[in-house]
């Protein structure tokens, strides 16, 4: 009888044949220069010293398929425009910037400082760094009493800067309650050592997490750092039937003393025809959310109650407001320059029927110079649903993500990224009088995404199936 191992290959050591080998070998080989190809992950465009000149900061990643983990750098540009009689001209730096065990870095709003967020790994502290134009200028160290990793994906992050950049808003899992310890008495009162072996920990009450990415993450919860301090303080009024994200600063109020935050909240009774339970919310359109204000925790008012984290100084409690009872489903909030608009997007469609994805709408809210909690605000449409478009005619919006600056510079026409058929298109869109235009080439084939905004310059990239993302201005 033949020997059976005598049907296997002997230079391989897993016995595969001449045929599967080279095939394992050609996949392999694809999937290194798929892996080798950067991903855009944002960009921003800072203004210089000269109008025609202006510099671009890209984060960009690529895969590390040994540690299983994205490798994330920092690359910069110098462009220069000449009014439109000569080509433009990018000056590259030679080598991008590997940044390691960095979860997200944030500019401000004038770019002369950069937040750079290092969120603790096994309970560690979380690091928040505010770098200046040549070093790092401070660095806070957040304990998990006070709050545990920073949320930076693209849905419940809300990393914003005031306008004085003096504070910085953001969503961090809320620190869990202290566990309840037991010996052979019973329930333990008094402190627990986790040295102490006549004693055991229980789990405490269980509290429902978001799903999906979300699994076994913190309650998304708000938190303002002042930068001279160093101090962090939780929002207060925030009930905990509330998940917190997307945390943008209203402007100054003409007084100068408001400070206060607008967020998107989401409630626990979250499923369709409000089911008692947190369903899957990073895909699903279909959640309900509204928007809502709150006063900063630093920010002082009389006859209030202390609400401060560290517990050093006593500072005001006040409670959120919903800011669009009128409506569904209200995300991505983005204040003007001249901070007389509050525009938002909606899926109430998809809210209102249950559909898992729908069209969405455009909407806003002519904002008060000095606003109060008790004060009623009219939602207008700017972008209604689209039911049926018409062939080659605008769809409606489907958009899963918006520019943390999305305005130029006539301060009412903001940029979109909105899928179009089977591509993506760069729109844009007047809030005042709703007028939605395509700003992409209508006869590309390509797919267009807007990246950064300084003025009227649009940095956006475009991209198809076989080719990488290119550039454009």
């Amino acid at each position: 009888m033949q020997d059976s191992r005598s049907a296997f290959n002997k230079e391989d050591p897993l016995g595969m044949d001449a045929m599967s080998s080279e095939e394992y070998a050609s996949q392999s080989k694809l999937l290194q220069e798929f892996t080798n190809v950067p991903s855009i992950e944002s960009a921003w465009l800072f203004k210089t010293n000269n109008e025609d000149r202006s510099t671009a900061m890209f984060s960009i990643s690529q895969p590390d398929l040994l540690a299983n983990k994205k490798r994330k750098y920092i690359l910069h540009s110098h462009i220069v425009t000449h009014d439109g009689t000569m080509p433009l001209e990018c000056h590259w730096s030679p080598f991008p910037i590997e940044i390691t065990g960095v979860s997200a870095v944030v500019p401000s709003r004038s770019g002369s400082k950069l937040l750079v967020v290092r969120n603790g790994e096994k309970g560690s502290r979380t690091r928040l760094q505010i770098v200046n134009q040549s070093h790092v200028e401070k660095e806070i160290h957040v304990d998990q009493s006070i709050h545990g990793p920073l949320y930076t994906d693209e849905w419940f992050q809300g990393i914003s800067w005031n306008h004085e950049e003096t504070f910085i808003a953001y969503i961090a899992e809320q620190s869990p309650q202290p566990k309840p310890a037991f010996d052979d008495a019973g329930y333990r009162k008094e402190s627990y050592s986790e040295e102490d072996c006549n004693s055991w920990r229980g789990q405490g009450d269980w509290e429902e997490d978001w799903g999906e990415t979300y699994s076994r993450k913190g309650r998304p919860s708000l938190f303002v750092l002042d930068i001279a301090s160093g101090e962090v303080r939780a929002a207060r009024g925030v009930t905990k039937s509330i998940s917190v994200g997307q945390v943008v600063w209203a402007p100054p109020s003409s007084s100068g003393h408001q400070k206060l935050l607008v967020f998107v909240g989401w409630l626990e009774h979250n499923g369709f025809q409000s089911t008692a339970r947190k369903l899957g919310i990073k895909y699903c359109s279909n959640r309900p959310c509204s928007l809502y204000a709150i006063h900063s925790p630093f920010e002082e008012e009389p006859n209030a109650d202390n609400a401060s984290v560290g517990g050093s100084e006593s500072v005001p409690a006040s409670v959120a407001t919903n800011l669009t009872p009128s409506i569904s489903s209200a995300f991505f909030p983005r204040f003007s320059k001249d901070g007389e608009l509050l525009v938002f997007l909606s899926s109430k469609r998809a809210v209102d029927t249950g559909a898992h994805n729908a069209t969405d709408s455009l909407h806003r809210i002519d904002w008060p110079s000095d606003w109060k909690a008790e004060q009623q605000l009219s939602v207008i449409d700017v972008v209604p649903v689209v039911m049926c478009p018409q062939d080659g005619c605008f769809p409606g919006l489907y958009c899963s993500s918006m520019l943390s600056d999305p305005w130029l510079s006539d301060h009412c026409t903001m940029v979109l990224t909105s899928t179009w058929r089977s591509t993506e298109v760069i729109l844009s869109i007047d809030v005042l009088s709703g007028e939605v235009a395509r700003i992409s080439p209508e006869d590309s084939d390509y797919s267009w995404s807007a990246l950064a905004i300084r003025g009227n310059n649009v940095l956006s990239g475009n991209s198809t199936c076989n080719q990488a993302v290119c550039l454009c201005l």
